[in-house]
């Protein structure tokens, strides 16, 4: 097993996995549903992401349509698969079997990674412990995936554990969206990012203002709640006193706007609030 905490990234397809924000990878597909009764270039037609072999047999076609092969949960211990799929030249993702202890799973992504090109990506899924994946990550530098297929309730704790990436195993629009809201919003806030170019900075930008608006959304709502409980409601109710000590409070949290920045930004949120609070009381 690798002694080095080097960070690794993995490319599948046009997305980076392990470097910069979180990903969502949907349409994963395992062939084992199949029992090799069905072509498998039937099954994954012009192009697939993650495929998991049924066996032997199903390995040209991964290897000439798919991004990366899925090492499964439930036949990690098929040595000669595993060094098959591992061997396509293709990225592995390695999936822990729920009894497998760290040292297990990791010990068969260096399997992998040396009957290969190097290219593992750790992979869990059902009852997900993110505290052995957090673990697995730091101790191999390997990135890790949290397939989310069974429960995509879990997608936000995902990626505030660590995760580098979301696995769904359809592509049902409304799954998609809560991955792609959990690795946007909740990534925003927990995953730092050192985007190279114009157009990954923008994109930076951009899930950062989605968690701003995701936040004001809320405060807007919990102040409504405050002027339904005031004695004094409204502009008249205002309490300049607290409104500074928030501010500075802020500022312990973003040093570099200092109060002075941020008293003009808040009073702009209050405000705002303050308003959309009485055009709701009028209707």
């Amino acid at each position: 097993m690798s002694s080095t905490l080097e960070r690794h990234s993995v490319a599948v397809g046009d997305l980076l996995v392990g470097e910069g924000p979180a990903v969502v990878i949907g349409g994963r597909v395992s062939l084992r549903a199949h029992h090799g009764q069905v072509d498998a270039h039937e099954v994954l037609g012009e192009h697939a992401t993650l495929v998991e072999p049924y066996s032997a047999a199903d390995l040209p076609a991964i290897a000439s349509r798919a991004d990366a092969v899925v090492v499964g949960s439930s036949w990690t211990r098929d040595i000669p698969l595993v060094r098959a799929a591992a061997g396509l030249g293709l990225p592995v993702v390695v999936e822990r079997r729920a009894s497998a202890s760290m040292e297990e799973w990791l010990g068969l992504a260096h399997y992998c990674a040396d009957a290969g090109d190097g290219r593992v990506i750790l992979c869990a899924g059902g009852r997900l412990d993110l505290g052995l994946m957090r673990a697995a990550r730091a101790a191999s530098g390997r990135p890790v995936l949290a397939d989310v297929s069974h429960d995509v309730g879990l997608s936000a704790a995902a990626v505030a554990a660590g995760v580098d990436g979301l696995v769904l195993d359809g592509t049902g629009a409304s799954a998609l969206r809560v991955a792609e809201e959990a690795v946007t919003v909740v990534g925003a806030l927990v995953r730092p990012e050192s985007p190279a170019t114009l157009p990954e900075c923008r994109q930076a930008i951009d899930r950062v203002d989605a968690a701003l608006a995701t936040l004001l959304e809320r405060r807007a709502a919990l102040a409504g709640i405050v002027q339904r409980i005031k004695p004094v409601g409204g502009f008249a109710g205002r309490d300049l006193a607290r409104e500074r000590a928030l501010v500075a409070r802020m500022a312990l949290r973003a040093p570099s706007l200092g109060e002075a920045r941020l008293a003009p930004i808040m009073n702009a949120v209050i405000e705002a609030g303050l308003h959309l609070a009485e055009e709701r009381s009028d209707q």
